[in-house]
């Protein structure tokens, strides 16, 4: 099946979509047929994707939602399931990045990672998968780890981190399905995207005390990385297609995000301490 008979006219929810890779997600879920559900932080981003969707003779709506809150994430599934119905795709994309040697990160830097990037997949899982698994309908479940989910990288350790957690956990999420007796219908994939274009490194916490010039450095760095991203509706139609294929690993760039999970591969199958040289082969960004 295609991707639009398989996701056409369902609904899908989306965090984080009011920019990078969450917009393109929902530009081409739009397309495909769905109705979209616009959720973020930024009223006024995803206020004015909405019209767009609509302008173009889509449906969509969008829901102001901090994913870093239970509640917040709880009411956005309650208004979803009463005003709109099944949720056939929900896809936990909010995420937020981080510049800086690790003792030089700032606290409340370190918590909004974890808050945004972990926490805020946890909620969507459970505030949406229950019901999700309640009927015999087919659904899909998406959560936006990164290339940085099997590599390792200097002076984003928060990010990086928050990336392998994500992925660990979608991989323990899609064994406990089946082990509840929904793998049938209930489809979990991780999705692990690399340059894909958006505002994520000029948004990125970076450190107030300590080295900020290596802090900005990097951001620097990959400031020049995102010239060369992805467009990130032409990264989504790559995602629903492999989607549809019934893959675990959704990936935008097979070859370059495969050679890192190879990488990934050979280090653990050698056991061999990181290496300096490597870290800067693969850009973790993912929206």
């Amino acid at each position: 099946m295609s991707a639009s008979e398989t996701f056409g006219g369902g609904v899908a929810v989306i965090t984080g979509a009011g920019a990078g890779i969450g917009a393109g997600l929902a530009r081409h879920a739009s397309r495909l047929g769905m109705t979209v559900v616009l959720a973020d932080v930024d009223a006024a981003a995803i206020a004015a994707l909405r019209e767009e969707i609509c302008a173009a003779g889509g449906t969509a709506i969008d829901v102001v939602c901090d994913v870093r809150v239970a509640t917040s994430v709880q009411a956005l599934a309650d208004k979803v399931f009463r005003d709109l119905g099944a949720v056939r795709l929900l896809i936990n994309n909010a995420g937020v990045e981080q510049f800086g040697y690790l003792w030089d990160t700032p606290l409340a830097n370190w918590q909004r990672i974890v808050d945004v990037n972990i926490s805020g997949v946890f909620h969507g899982i459970r505030a949406f998968l229950p019901k999700m698994m309640s009927t015999a309908r087919p659904a899909w479940v998406w959560n936006l780890s990164s290339i940085g989910g099997v590599a390792v990288v200097p002076l984003q350790a928060p990010y990086i981190m928050s990336k392998h957690a994500v992925l660990a956990l979608t991989e323990c999420l899609a064994l406990e399905v089946e082990t509840a007796g929904h793998a049938d219908h209930i489809h979990i994939q991780a999705v692990l995207p690399g340059a894909v274009a958006s505002n994520i490194f000029e948004s990125a916490g970076g450190v107030d005390s300590g080295d900020t010039g290596a802090a900005e450095s990097q951001r620097a760095a990959m400031l020049d990385i995102k010239a060369e991203a992805m467009d990130p509706l032409a990264a989504a139609e790559v995602l629903f297609d492999q989607a549809v294929s019934g893959r675990f690993y959704l990936i935008t760039q097979p070859e370059y995000v495969g050679s890192a999970m190879t990488e990934r591969a050979r280090v653990l199958s050698t056991q061999q301490a990181p290496q300096l040289r490597e870290h800067r082969r693969f850009d973790p960004t993912q929206n």
